[in-house]
């Protein structure tokens, strides 16, 4: 027996376990509207030791890591069998992400990843990455995953191997271990950011969508989209209106598009989405928060100003920085949310608040003037606002 290689795998599964069981702390926002937590939920040092080392000596003799993996993000998410089920996207030191499936008996700590990644149907050769899938549970029994499937622009000049083409791939479920692979979706443009909607309208599927002029810029793509589908098991875009708009000099000047699936409220559907800004550092993602109509989801019914999350302190720093996506959110029966994001493309974190206090936050904060002069309007109207009510 090799005692020292015997008590390094002793040490590294002691330190693993206790990362695991660690309790995440609340921290407050003075804002009231959401709670943060101490600690990223998951990480890729979550991810399982034996996916990671080879626990033989005699092919390991030095206990190194086998296989290297650089992020856990971009996570859909979903309450499943009483825990609280993130599919996370795993990203290799290889580049290539994949699916994985991590649970918590809180939704705020204790995330363990299921025994082995999701297993995709392969379907196309040229397939090279799978990411960011949206998780919804739909009325016709399904869960369905709708993810970002990236292949090589074959188009592209010789020598260009940055050039990407994207599809929203489609599967579904119904144990989020069997996978069933559906044709990709088709569409008149690149698509990256495609949310199904959980309810039927008007008899047929609704997706969100984010056209694209070409893989990584938006062009006339005027913002997120809203499609109807006759058959999901063969979806196609014949249609598209844009329900929330792109503007200048905003947080989503540059792009943005839908999160996860809305949540059904008795004020309507409530919306997440991420916006993206050029700046001197680069692209700067945010999360916001906009509600559409009950019986018209595809209609703006309220849209607060600026963003709702932006990265703070150490979340703004990772494999790309600056940045901050969510495509998964869990709500409760106690009416309770929880908000998944990953920040800088390198980690999963939580926030919660409430259905309650998310509605109002959406419903009583002014939506954006897009000028100077009517920001300074709605910082007075509340100063007026409060010293009537002060000097009653």
């Amino acid at each position: 027996m090799n005692v020292d290689f015997e008590q390094k795998i002793a040490l590294l599964q002691q330190q693993h376990e206790a990362l695991l069981q660690r309790s995440n702390l609340p921290v407050e926002e003075t804002n009231g509207i959401v709670c943060r937590y101490t600690y990223p939920i998951v990480t890729r040092e979550h991810i399982p030791l034996e996916w990671r080392y080879d626990f033989n000596p005699a092919t390991n003799p030095y206990c190194m890591e086998r296989i290297g993996f650089n992020a856990t993000m971009n996570s859909g998410a979903i309450k499943w069998n009483g825990k609280y089920v993130l599919v996370v996207r795993v990203e290799g030191a290889d580049r290539k992400s994949f699916f994985a499936v991590a649970e918590s008996p809180n939704g705020i700590d204790n995330f363990r990843f299921w025994k082995r990644p999701i297993t995709l149907p392969d379907i196309n050769p040229a397939e090279t990455n799978v990411y960011d899938m949206r998780l919804t549970a739909h009325e016709d029994g399904w869960i369905y995953g709708i993810f970002c499937s990236e292949c090589h622009d074959d188009s592209a000049p010789a020598g260009d191997l940055s050039s990407a083409v994207a599809k929203a791939g489609i599967v579904r479920t119904k144990d989020l271990v069997e996978w069933e692979r559906l044709p990709d979706l088709k569409s008149y443009s690149q698509q990256r950011n495609v949310v199904l909607h959980p309810e039927f309208v008007n008899g047929k599927y609704a997706l969100y969508t984010r056209p694209q002029d070409d893989f990584i810029n938006a062009g006339n793509g005027g913002g997120i989209g809203w499609a109807l589908i006759d058959d999901i098991t063969q979806a196609e875009v014949k249609e598209e209106i844009i329900i929330n708009h792109r503007y200048y000099h905003t947080i989503k000047e540059v792009k943005n598009g839908e999160g996860p699936h809305p949540i059904k409220t008795s004020a309507g559907w409530l919306h997440l989405a991420h916006g993206v800004r050029a700046c001197a550092a680069g692209l700067r993602y945010v999360l916001y928060l906009y509600m559409t109509a009950l019986d018209e989801p595809w209609k703006l019914t309220a849209e607060p100003a600026g963003y709702f999350l932006a990265p703070l302190g150490s979340e703004r720093v990772g494999d790309v920085s600056n940045v901050l996506f969510s495509n998964g959110w869990i709500a409760d029966e106690d009416g309770t949310v929880y908000i998944y994001y990953a920040s800088s493309d390198t980690r999963m974190h939580v926030v919660t608040s409430t259905i309650d206090k998310l509605v109002d936050y959406c419903m009583h904060t002014p939506a954006d003037g897009l000028r100077s002069a009517t920001s300074v309007d709605a910082i007075n109207n509340l100063i007026d606002k409060n010293e009537t009510y002060l000097n009653k």
